[in-house]
């Protein structure tokens, strides 16, 4: 491990709203029995989106609370949740201020969707504390530096591997890591790595999969003739591409596109859709059922 630049964390503005994330069996009285204990409480509902499966009869709310006219403490309220979940079967989830989390991004060599998160986040537009950049090779340390990030290099080879992935954990775990997003990273995270973290690492990839896997995917397409692009953003797990969804987008490509503006256009869904994707996250915007993501606020 090499350690290039020193970590910079952007101060934590005052938030005085938490988020209530509720799934379970669908029936009636559901958004009652939880509005019930949060006006109880003295909480006032700032918003507040649910969802149906009808499918599978499972229902989903998120609901965003005022604390600061809270007329108990965080632990009466957060019992009074569980009671109400307990007696419905459902699954409830307080998030509590500040809502700000502290992330990890993985890089590599490509630069265009590491360049969007920084600027983003510089400009104010992803609600989070960079703490780290973590890569394979040093090639993008100076970008790192210019936001004045902390930057480590991990050499990962077939041998070493496991070793360098504990090490990375160590280090995340130091850090609090909330999010980890693979800002194209072009190393196949264990499953370990992805058990130690469910739910908490974001990877992007163009959407071309299950077809033209591995290199050059973008020339494999071309070669096809294919009359869409897209970019796909999804949770890491042990499934390698598989995990749950959470953003895409796609893009009208016709015979006068050649590779490099199929690659060009691509790349730009890529960075769009990542920066998406972590801003969901980061808003606590998306439930995640089974192997899909169940995603409010659009």
């Amino acid at each position: 491990m090499t350690s290039l630049a020193s970590a910079s964390v952007t101060k934590v503005p005052h938030i005085s709203h938490a988020v209530l994330r509720v799934s379970g069996p669908d029936k009636k009285g559901v958004i009652a029995a939880f509005t019930q204990v949060l006006s109880g409480h003295g909480c006032n509902i700032l918003s507040s989106e649910q969802h149906t499966d009808t499918a599978s009869s499972r229902f989903f709310q998120r609901s965003a609370f005022d604390i600061s006219t809270m007329l108990t403490d965080k632990v009466t309220l957060s019992n009074g949740i569980s009671e109400v979940a307990k007696r419905l079967n459902m699954k409830a989830e307080i998030t509590w201020p500040p809502l700000r989390k502290k992330v990890a991004i993985f890089v590599s060599k490509y630069e265009h969707c590491f360049w969007e998160l920084l600027l983003r986040h510089r400009a104010g537009e992803l609600p989070c504390d960079i703490v780290c950049v973590i890569s394979n090779h040093p090639d993008l340390a100076s970008i790192t530096q210019m936001f004045g990030i902390r930057y480590e290099v991990f050499k990962i080879t077939k041998d070493t591997k496991a070793e360098q992935e504990t090490k990375e954990i160590e280090l995340l775990n130091s850090l609090n890591v909330d999010l980890i997003v693979l800002a194209r990273y072009m190393q196949i995270v264990s499953d370990n790595f992805c058990s130690t973290f469910p739910h908490r690492i974001i990877n992007i990839h163009h959407s071309f999969l299950p077809a033209f896997i591995g290199s050059k995917p973008y020339h494999r397409a071309f070669e096809r003739g294919v009359k869409l692009i897209g970019a796909t953003a999804h949770y890491a797990t042990a499934d390698l591409d598989e995990g749950p969804i959470i953003e895409q987008d796609v893009k009208r490509i016709n015979h006068k596109d050649s590779v490099e503006d199929l690659i060009a256009k691509g790349r730009i869904l890529e960075k769009e859709v990542l920066v998406r994707a972590v801003k969901k996250h980061l808003q606590e915007e998306l439930i995640v059922e089974g192997n899909k993501c169940i995603v409010f606020g659009d």
